[in-house]
């Protein structure tokens, strides 16, 4: 991914995911992903590749996507293919936690700041 640090991202977010605007994995903001180490980033395209970098420890599709300053949607579409490729798996948040919970909102607040 192209970055200026006075300009921001130089590569659109639509062109990152190829035009794509619909993941094939179902995928929620607080879905957790994790590397199989199956692949290796240096088999993969930049942006997979970065992806998948953020993945070694389980981590959630908001906090990728706040890392790496694209929308969700366009994450959710690089890990899909990740995850059609055996590289990551996906787990949904469990049903008993509600993501409208303070505590829930708060935690997820908390580390996507420490992220950035």
């Amino acid at each position: 991914m192209l970055l200026d640090n006075d300009a921001g991202r130089l590569t659109r977010p639509y062109t990152v995911s190829r035009g794509r605007t619909a993941a094939s994995a179902k995928l929620d903001l607080l879905s957790l992903v994790k590397s199989t180490g199956q692949l290796r980033p240096s088999q993969l395209e930049a942006e997979h590749a970065e992806t998948l970098l953020l993945c070694r420890t389980p981590v959630s599709v908001a906090e990728i996507a706040a890392h790496l300053r694209l929308p969700s949607m366009v994450i959710k579409v690089l890990l899909s293919d990740l995850v059609e490729c055996g590289a990551v798996t996906a787990h949904a948040p469990d049903p008993a936690v509600k993501p409208s919970d303070h505590n829930v909102l708060e935690a997820l607040l908390n580390g996507l700041q420490r992220r950035l």
